[in-house]
């Protein structure tokens, strides 16, 4: 298990820079299968242990590793499927827990929910590149015309808290995670007008 202070979705793809000796041999141990999980670290700091963790996770596949000349391994994975940890085991020699798959409900994706979903998250990427261009991350990947896919892609294209990160990828119902982004969406685009109309910087959340 490969904590971290952020939340990283299905079909998301991030890059990882490893530089402790412990994840160094989780790199190592992950062998053919080329996989394994991330959670997020709810409170305390991701190098050198001792932090709390929360119990749904998202399992990473490594698409690539390259080796720094200061021995330092970058690591680009793509996330899969979401899990559940059933409890934490002893941190040797890296974070260890006992995991099932926590399967997303089998319901068809709204298609109209799906579309307001996008029309959301492009508007307040638009109007968050007015107030902060510096924070627009750029989107490389095509948009999937799988719904399921979809949905999981504007989830990590959107500008939202960390909290409200974690909210999303708990929840089981594609469409509950649709509607929940699309209040994300208009909290934060409320939050971006008023920087606007009082030419206020942007505020960290």
């Amino acid at each position: 298990m490969f904590p971290l202070g952020m939340v990283v979705f299905p079909y998301q793809v991030v890059a990882l820079c490893v530089f402790e000796d412990r994840y160094r041999q989780l790199l190592e141990d992950v062998g053919e299968t080329q996989r394994f999980g991330t959670c997020l670290i709810a409170r305390g700091s991701e190098v050198g242990g001792d932090d709390e963790r929360t119990f749904v996770g998202t399992m990473l596949e490594i698409r690539g590793q390259q080796r720094m000349n200061d021995g330092e391994i970058l690591v680009v994975v793509e996330g899969a499927s979401c899990f559940a940890i059933e409890r934490w085991l002893e941190d040797q020699p890296y974070p260890r827990a006992v995991a099932q798959e926590r399967c997303c409900d089998d319901v068809m994706v709204d298609p109209d929910l799906l579309r307001l979903a996008e029309t959301s998250v492009r508007a307040l990427r638009h109007l968050q590149s007015e107030v902060a261009a510096d924070e627009v991350f750029a989107t490389n990947c095509p948009m999937a015309e799988d719904p399921w896919i979809r949905s999981w892609q504007l989830c990590s294209m959107t500008p939202m808290a960390l909290l409200d990160q974690f909210k999303v990828l708990s929840l089981s119902d594609p469409n509950d995670r649709l509607r929940l982004l699309v209040e994300v969406c208009c909290e934060r685009y409320g939050d971006y007008q008023r920087m606007l109309s009082t030419d206020a910087g942007p505020s960290f959340f």
